[in-house]
């Protein structure tokens, strides 16, 4: 085998392993992709968040607003202090 001969079968193994590794390149960013979704997927139903809602999350991420919610819509910890004050309220009544 001449050396030109052995460089064009190196050549050809270096192709089919680059077609190989682009595939396997793919697979991993369908996988990664699929996965990040479901990831997303199972965050706004833990949320039960609407679709409007979750667009209106979104548009004010976008805005800088993260951590804001949209109105109507109060964080568990505001949900929680009110709690609070009604039962702090209600206990005051009782005395």
């Amino acid at each position: 085998m001449t050396k030109l001969e052995k460089i064009g079968a190196d050549l050809k193994r270096a192709t089919a392993k680059q077609a190989e590794w682009n595939q396997k390149v793919k697979d991993l960013e369908n996988r990664y992709r699929e996965e990040e979704n479901n990831m997303i997927h199972t965050m706004v139903h833990a949320a039960n968040l609407s679709p409007e809602q979750l667009a209106q999350i979104i548009a004010m991420a976008s805005q800088g607003n993260v951590g804001a919610y949209p109105e109507g819509m109060g964080s568990d910890d505001e949900d929680h202090d009110q709690n609070d004050e009604e039962n702090d309220q209600n206990n005051e009544e009782d005395d």
